[in-house]
């Protein structure tokens, strides 16, 4: 591949005294985090500086999330708090990105007069236009980008572990749900683009790759593959260099047994699957145009439990949406507790206007949707910590080998610098629960490094967290040169930079 679309250097004899600094805010999730990278890519081929400092940012980018109630609460007061940046601080420019733009692109501007320009989902390569001021607004059309192998982009996750958005878009027609509006028609990536993108983050030095797009099954459909995904993951199981390769979401009635089976078949592929299910009651299934029923979902978690031994699940439901009666929720209740999956969200429904669901009578009140969610978690809570406690603490074996598993070093923990966190092969990046590590140095002296691979002994479970300490660093990979698609910019440790998912601490992206 030809690298020089992804060569970030910046032009030649640009002073970096003179460069304009660009700090950037990406909410929500990975579909958005990668469109940012886009955006940053785009601008740092162009010259300009990216700088995590709000105060120094002389253009300010919010990437926004519009999906819930509130997440369109947080990308408004993210927006706020940038526009106070352009009042007292270096700020000259503040542009609004994202979902919240495909939903309020008129009023964002009309409301907050700090706002210079709008950037919709379907207008991220044109970022340029809207930092230089030759954009202010684009007239609301369906979304219809599509980023691929040679776009510019700057990877802001560790170097170890990135994500490829592989589709964009939705068709399915699930009433609660608003992303047909805001990321268009369901649309594919060409199959040779992902295997280069991948094949460069590798060489890079990314050791798990996750492939992201808001309905990965129905890849290729549009393309004319048939089990695209499969087709897809098969190939990239071979790419040198890499531990993992795991995908989100699966839409239960797009699993096919090719699917599965591939899965079983490569070891590179994650023994793991995150399949929302939205709920298990036939009446309220119908009422979110989702169909199926519980009976019809437990069977299909026997076929993947039959065809992948060991496979970690995960899935999402709502609770409390209009219609859903006590005997619906009991249903739920049940079916979790006969479904013992590994890890479980609960989402309260919220009223979005122009959502399906907006217009259906029967609302549940905000006091039950709370109470239900709470009484739904404690059930998974239990689960989950018998889950960990039977797949990872296994006392009773002798085998050394069944009282250790790979892990992917992450780094020292956030909340505690003293204790490293890894992630197991069940658990994906920045939703599932972490594997803390209380020693992470051998008795030769040799000690894990960000990045690594290592055998680990976990030593206590909680519910959703394991404890562990490292017995064995596995090989690392020789050096890779010509790797092409860039990394972030180094900044100093303690301004580090985390992708911020819906409720987390503010941070500016650089």
């Amino acid at each position: 591949m030809n690298g020089s679309c992804y060569n970030l250097e910046l032009r030649e004899g640009a002073n970096s005294s003179l460069m304009t600094k660009v700090g950037f805010v990406s909410l929500g999730c990975p579909k958005n985090l990668v469109d940012s990278e886009v955006m940053m890519g785009i601008l740092a081929r162009e010259g300009y500086e990216l700088t995590p400092r709000a105060d120094e940012a002389e253009v300010l980018v919010v990437n926004t999330c519009s999906f819930i109630e509130a997440a369109q609460k947080e990308s408004v007061d993210a927006i706020l708090e940038m526009a106070e940046h352009k009042k007292f601080g270096a700020a000259k420019k503040l542009i609004v990105a994202g979902c919240l733009v495909e939903r309020f692109r008129a009023q964002i501007l009309e409301q907050v007069p700090e706002v210079d320009a709008v950037v919709g989902t379907g207008d991220v390569e044109r970022i340029m236009e809207a930092v230089e001021g030759d954009l202010r607004v684009l007239p609301a059309q369906p979304p219809a980008f599509l980023y691929h192998d040679l776009t510019p982009r700057i990877v802001t996750t560790p170097k170890h572990a990135a994500y490829i958005k592989i589709a964009e878009g939705c068709d399915h027609p699930c009433t609660f749900c608003i992303i047909p509006q805001l990321r268009g028609a369901f649309r594919s990536r060409r199959f040779e683009s992902v295997v280069r993108e991948a094949e460069n983050l590798a060489k890079a030095g990314a050791r798990e790759i996750t492939l992201i797009g808001q309905d990965t099954t129905s890849y290729g459909e549009d393309l004319g593959l048939r089990d695209g995904l499969a087709q897809l993951l098969g190939k990239l199981a071979q790419t040198d260099d890499l531990l993992w390769v795991r995908f989100l979401y699966a839409y239960p009635n797009r699993v096919t047994q090719k699917l599965l089976d591939t899965i079983a078949e490569h070891p590179r592929l994650a023994k793991y699957m995150d399949m929302p299910l939205q709920h298990a009651s036939r009446n309220v299934l119908a009422r979110m145009k989702r169909g199926s029923n519980g009976g019809a979902f437990m069977k299909l978690l026997e076929r993947i439990r039959g065809t992948i031994p060991g496979v970690s699940l995960r899935t999402s439901f709502i609770v409390g949406f209009p219609g859903e009666t006590e005997n619906d929720f009991e249903e739920l209740c049940d079916f979790v507790k006969a479904a013992k999956l590994d890890w479980m969200g609960v989402f309260e429904y919220s009223d979005v206007d122009n959502a399906g669901s907006y217009a259906l009578d029967e609302k549940v009140d905000a006091e039950t949707i709370r109470e239900r969610r709470d009484r739904l978690m404690a059930i998974q809570k239990k689960i989950s910590r018998e889950n960990l406690r039977a797949k990872y603490l296994r006392a009773n074996s002798r085998a050394a080998k069944d009282r250790t598993f790979r892990a992917l070093v992450e780094g020292p923990s956030k909340d505690n610098p003293l204790v490293w966190e890894a992630r197991l092969e069940g658990m994906a990046p920045e939703i599932d629960g972490k594997l803390y590590l209380t020693d992470i140095e051998l008795a030769n002296g040799e000690v894990a490094e960000a990045g690594d691979v290592a055998r680990v002994e976990i030593t206590k479970t909680d519910a959703y967290d394991l404890i562990g300490r490292v017995v064995e660093i596995l090989p690392r990979p020789a050096a890779r040169n010509g790797a092409s698609v860039a990394p972030m910019p180094p900044v100093a440790a303690a301004e580090k930079l985390h992708r911020i998912a819906t409720g987390a601490p503010l941070r500016v992206l650089g």
